[in-house]
Order: structure tokens, then sequence, then C-alpha cells
């Protein structure tokens, strides 16, 4: 049976057997019995004895979930299947190593409460290692220079969001650091607001120096999509009339000279070869672009049927 509730507090959990406990009842001091609320754990994989604690406290606590995978599908996953099977209203995602304070939740739900769909928290005195923040930083800054979105912390864990805002998402691979992206690009607005951040009381972090890179791509990934995804020629056309047209400049002024006796046969030359390599490269990111649109226009419409004009 479905049970509604005001809040659905979401926490993804991979090798955390030390803090839940303490997380839930913290969670259960600061929310109390102020609101008719949930708790999903998704167990991501974990290797340790996480699932059997988050069991023992499902058997005195009726407003506890838990969703296990079977093995480590990242942090963007585990947001992405809880999305699907939370009941709240209002929908607050916290990390598992107790570094997020439960106690600023209260501060997310009224700001939600006075008109935003999404709020994010902003770690202002961050309690990690100078190797995390620095990064951190400047990934922000090209955010923020790139999107036009003014918020300081774009990867905070902890963020609360409407019903209607997460049924729109869909994340994947390391998506959740630009969730506010994703939620802006759907209409909604968005606000940030200031959250204590503690020091890691329990194991380590589970995120090496290689998210710089994955987090890196997934912009790329990101920007592609927000812009080209149902238009792929507009931005392989770019390229494709760069490369073909530069070959082209090449390989005519090469002709011309050679007609006028002023170079030597253009096929000895290397310069004949690189503008031969463009016109095809050329040509190349044309079809991938054209290829890219009969895809998305398949996508699109194989479901109508368009075969057929109506007159009168």
């Amino acid at each position: 049976m479905k049970i509604n509730y005001d809040i659905s507090v979401l926490i993804p959990v991979y090798n955390e057997e030390d803090s839940i406990n303490q997380l839930y009842h913290e969670l259960n001091d600061s929310l109390g019995h102020k609101y008719n609320w949930e708790v999903i754990f998704i167990n991501d994989g974990s290797t340790d004895t996480s699932s059997r604690v988050i069991l023992d406290l499902i058997k005195n606590n009726k407003n506890i979930r838990q969703i296990c995978l079977y093995k480590n599908k990242g942090k963007s996953e585990a947001l992405n299947i809880a999305f699907k099977h939370c009941n709240g209203n209002i929908i607050i995602t916290i990390d598992a190593d107790l570094q997020d304070d439960p106690n600023e939740i209260i501060n997310l739900i009224n700001k939600i409460n006075s008109g935003y769909d999404m709020v994010s928290g902003w770690k202002v005195n961050r309690k990690d290692p100078m190797s995390k923040i620095f990064p951190s930083k400047i990934f922000n800054m090209i955010l923020r220079f790139i999107t036009g979105i003014k918020l300081h912390d774009f990867n905070c864990g902890l963020k609360a969001y409407r019903k209607e805002v997460i049924n729109t998402l869909n994340i994947y691979g390391g998506l959740h650091r630009f969730i506010p992206i994703l939620v802006k690009q759907n209409g909604f607005n968005i606000a940030e607001v200031k959250v204590n951040h503690r020091q890691r009381k329990f194991g380590f972090s589970k995120y090496g120096s290689s998210r710089i890179f994955h987090g890196f791509f997934d912009l790329i990934t990101l920007l592609f999509f927000r812009k080209y995804l149902s238009r792929p020629l507009h931005f392989f056309g770019i390229f494709g009339l760069i490369f073909f047209m530069s070959g082209l400049i090449i390989n005519l002024y090469l002709s011309i000279n050679w007609f006028n006796g002023l170079w030597i046969t253009p096929f000895k030359n290397p310069l004949f070869f690189l503008g031969i390599l463009l016109i095809i490269i050329g040509v190349q990111f044309f079809s991938i672009g054209l290829i890219g649109e009969l895809i998305v226009y398949y996508n699109k419409y194989k479901d109508t049927d368009n075969d057929y004009h109506i007159d009168e």
C-alpha cells in the first residue's frame, strides 16, 4: 500500500556501516513529529555490514525502507532509482557520511515552502582537505561561468526538491554533480542556503582524484545534450564545414600555384594530403550529423502517424 509522506529523505549508502545509526537518530531528532516522513537508504552495493545495520533499523521504524543494488552503480544511479520510489511531497537528499548536518534540513524545507522548486546547500566552511576544496572551487566557478547559474556549491549532497521536480530528472553516470543545471533547464526555480559542514567521523571518502576527469567528461555530455540533443547536425555540421572548407581552400591554393608554375606538383606536396584529409573529415562530420538527425527524427515520430495531411 502506497503511503503519502510530507518528506522523503534519500540516502545513498556505500560502506557506511558506522554512520548509519547516528545519521538516522539525528534525522529523527531534526524531523521528529514535525512531519510525516520516510527514509530510503539506497545500499549501493556495499561490501560491509551496511545492509544489516539498515535492516535492524527497519525492525523498529516503519518509516524506513532500503533499496539494495547488487553492485556499486554510483551516486547518480542510486539517486535516480530512489527518485522513482519515494512518496514524499518534498524530497531531501543527504550523504551518509555524517558530514552533512541533518539539522539543516528544516532550513531547506522552509526555503522550499517560500516558493522555490529546488534548494541546494552551500558548504561555506567546508571541512575537507585542500586537495578536495580547491578543485571543487574551480569546478563551481567554471559551472557558474558556463551556465550563468549563481550557485556556489553545485555538488553539495544536501538538497531539497519538490516532487514534480524529481519527476523530470533522469540522471546517470556523474550527472548528480549537475542536478541544479538540469533542474534549471527544465524550467524550475532554484535557490541556495548556507549549511553547516562537519568533519568526517568514520571511514574515508569514496571519491578519488579521477572524479575531476569524470566531472569534465560529464560536463561535456551535459552541454552537448543541453543544446544539440534534438539537432545534432547543428553541432557536427559546424566542424564539418570548418574542416571541409579548410581542405578545399588548401587544395585550391595549391592547384592555382601549380597551374601558374609557382609550385611543385600538388601530389608531391604534404599540404595536398592535408587538404584531402580535411575534406574527408569534413564529409564524415556531415554524415554523422545527418545520421544523428535521422535517429532523432525516427525516435520523435515513430509512434505517430504522419503519412497523411488533412486539407479540411
